[in-house]
């Protein structure tokens, strides 16, 4: 990876890399993208996007009245103890919070194994798989990942002149390590892998994803999406940020948006080489856009592992009914170690999205493989009843 020789300002001029277009990364994407579907009636939220794509949800007028089991959020979340540090930090509003960040970066090093120059702070990993695209992608080239995938860093490759190269998982749903190592070539800047794997909620085993990671990352940077991988059986025992420890030229990307329930506080980090990091925050300091009452809460949450292995306890209960449900009703659950689940629908999505949200009940679906697909977040047990309750009166 080599660095570029411009400043801040000259690479906000560059391209489709506006600052209107910044304004709409990570936040607003997905609300903007579903706007603008809706009001042309269009089927698909993304165009360009020929093997995978999210149907349009239809327009609600009561957004309250719905149940939302869409954007796989940590419905028990944030902690107690994170809220009233998140409290007692606003009325330090008027000052900037670079101690605080300062602080958290310790901990988190310390918990990674690395230091501090090794993290790049967000507000929540999409903000830094979004800014790894515009870094590396201006310029063209390719990502390589897999079919399907979490789509937020190639949507941005995309829009500002990269090319995504996908590889079909494999049966049992993991990623297709060997072909996407052949499928690298002399334009590939970046593998992406998302362990476990969004819309899927698969996750590929440990020693193979860490063997791959070693021997790729000597030829192109690989970044690992960890976000969802405290939801997993073996939690954080299968990331892969050791190879960082080691001086490979992995990323590894982490969010509190999930097990730390702090969707709407806005924290994230990677870690990965410095000299790597050093590239992204040439064009962004990502830690100006956390709060300083947001870094307060992160950092409580980082000491509360009884709160965050109640809510797994609780998300993995009310995913096994969940499966058991659409096991007994015939509908085909691919493995999931997160709290979300896709099966496959006998109905095209858009159409199946209306009845369910006419039921008051907000889930995604989505089209890959020639096939219709529902994924719906866990959320607590009562939630799921009512999903599984307008699953009976849809097809059942």
């Amino acid at each position: 990876m080599n660095s570029t020789n411009f400043s801040r300002r000259e690479w906000l001029k560059k391209g489709s890399l506006t600052l209107g277009a910044l304004a709409l990364v990570p936040h607003d994407i997905w609300s903007s993208n579903v706007a603008n579907a809706q009001k042309n009636n269009s089927t698909f939220l993304y165009s360009s996007n020929n093997y995978f794509n999210e149907y349009t949800p239809p327009l609600v007028k009561e957004e309250a009245s719905l149940t939302i089991l869409r954007s796989n959020e940590n419905p028990y979340g944030p902690p107690p103890k994170s809220v009233k540090a998140f409290q007692n930090e606003v009325f330090g509003g008027n000052r900037y919070s670079w101690k605080s960040l300062g602080g958290l970066k310790e901990k988190i090093a310390k918990n990674e194994g690395i230091k501090t120059n090794q993290i790049l702070m967000g507000p929540g990993s999409s903000d830094l798989l979004e800014k790894v695209a515009m870094v590396l992608f201006q310029n063209g080239g390719n990502v390589i990942s897999a079919d399907p995938s979490y789509m937020s860093l190639i949507v941005v490759a995309k829009s500002v002149g990269g090319n995504w190269k996908s590889y079909k998982l494999l049966e049992d749903s993991q990623h297709d390590l060997d072909a996407m190592e052949a499928g690298i070539d002399k334009n590939t800047k970046l593998v992406y892998i998302c362990n476990p794997n969004n819309p899927t909620g698969s996750i590929t085993d440990a020693k193979k994803l860490r063997d791959f990671c070693s021997r790729v990352s000597e030829k192109v940077p690989v970044f690992v999406d960890e976000a969802y991988l405290e939801l997993s059986k073996n939690g954080l025992r299968d990331s892969m940020n050791t190879l960082v420890a080691e001086g490979k030229n992995v990323i590894v990307a982490r969010t509190f948006s999930k097990i730390h329930g702090m969707a709407g506080l806005r924290v994230g980090y990677a870690i990965g080489k410095k000299e790597t990091l050093d590239i992204i925050s040439e064009i962004t300091r990502g830690g100006m856009g956390i709060t300083g009452p947001s870094i307060a809460a992160a950092s409580s949450s980082l000491d509360n592992q009884e709160f965050l292995d109640s809510c797994k306890s609780k998300i993995t209960d009310a995913r096994n009914y969940t499966i058991t449900y659409l096991k007994e009703n015939n509908f085909s659950c691919l493995p999931s170690e997160t709290n979300f689940l896709i099966f496959e629908i006998p109905m095209e999505g858009r159409a199946f999205l209306k009845k369910i949200y006419a039921k008051n009940v907000a889930v995604k679906s989505f089209k890959f493989w020639d096939k219709n697909w529902c994924r719906v977040s866990i959320g607590t047990m009562d939630e799921m009843k009512k999903f599984t309750n307008a699953m009976t009166e849809i097809f059942v």
